[in-house]
């Protein structure tokens, strides 16, 4: 018997703020934040993320937002890649629709995470899912809350994925 084939899982970091969180965060919130994180999972081939407009798909590196700050090896997977697609596509249709997109409680890093404990049975780093926790646990953060709820991010550039162009 055929040992199965293992396919690399990467994790890509987007730093959004370029680097001013680091140095505006310990006057606006009284703490100091690294950055303000945007994750992706790449795997077979593609860079997989969620934002407002779902789940969508492009190369590596293929958003707008360029090359990643840093590159996560959460490890590897037995997954096909059909069989992740399946998966992308229920969760497109459940879990991870556009809509239910926000921007403290449900997005591209819990999306990270949810594929990366599908895929590999591990967690993405924890200073990226407590990034919300964190600003929202200063004054500053709780005030500017009902701006921030509003915001929807989609970066631009990627493919939505989904049961659509003939798969499904």
């Amino acid at each position: 018997m055929e040992p199965p084939h293992l396919y690399p899982v990467k994790l890509y970091v987007y730093d959004l703020s370029k680097g001013l969180a680091r140095r505006l965060s310990p006057i606006m919130l009284g703490k100091q934040l690294e950055g303000i994180w945007h994750t992706s999972i790449v795997v077979h081939k593609d860079e997989f993320f969620f934002g407002s407009g779902g789940i969508s798909s492009c190369p590596p590196g293929g958003t707008l937002l360029g090359p990643p700050d840093s590159v996560v090896d959460v490890g590897s997977t037995e997954v096909t890649e059909e069989i992740f697609l399946e998966y992308l596509s229920s969760l497109g249709e459940s879990l991870f629709r556009g809509e239910a997109y926000n921007l403290f409680e449900h997005n591209c890093n819990t999306f990270s995470n949810e594929v990366a404990q599908f895929l590999t049975g591990r967690k993405i780093p924890s200073y990226i899912t407590d990034l919300p926790s964190e600003v929202l646990s200063t004054p500053f953060g709780q005030a500017l809350r009902p701006l921030l709820d509003s915001i929807q991010i989609q970066p631009p550039g990627g493919n939505t994925v989904g049961r659509q162009n003939g798969q499904s």
